[in-house]
């Protein structure tokens, strides 16, 4: 099995977003709406054998931002509700996936570190957001908070 095999495996397990309609499920049509936001929405690092992590952040307005903690709307409704060629002031730590023998290795760290200071540069971030689904998640979401000075709001968790 190839690395993105085992990526798009890892998503699976890690979020069935079969089962959670609440959950974004991403596909060429979500892939295509997050191009349209920023280039910085999706990264990837890889090695020779293919991707061995996935970034998916989402740039949104702080109204959305708050309507998506609060329960209010989903994933995908943030996605889709997101306004195109506006200034954000918000970021949706969506997913990180890193093969297991990636991880703890400060890459994913680093990938989203850089996403970010793309974003920043385009727009007066003032919040990340997430929806923790992991312990590893939830630790990751408050280190890149530590790491860019951008105070941390959090959805009711699913761990």
């Amino acid at each position: 099995m190839n690395n993105f095999q085992r990526l798009i495996q890892l998503a699976e397990k890690s979020f069935d977003v079969r089962n959670d309609p609440d959950q974004l499920d991403v596909d060429e049509e979500v892939i295509e709406k997050l191009q349209q936001l920023h280039e910085a929405t999706l990264s990837e690092y890889a090695d020779e054998n293919g991707p061995v992590i996935w970034v998916l952040l989402i740039p949104t307005t702080i109204e959305l931002m708050n309507r998506f903690l609060q329960n209010e709307i989903t994933e995908t409704e943030l996605l889709n509700l997101t306004p195109r060629n506006i200034s954000y002031e918000a970021i949706y730590l969506c997913s990180a996936l890193t093969l297991e023998e990636f991880r703890h290795k400060g890459l994913t760290l680093k990938l989203s570190l850089k996403a970010i200071e793309n974003l920043r540069r385009d727009y007066p971030i003032k919040f990340l957001f997430v929806w923790s689904f992991s312990e590893e998640g939830a630790k990751l979401s408050k280190r890149i908070s530590e790491e860019t000075g951008i105070p941390l709001l959090e959805r009711k968790s699913k761990i």
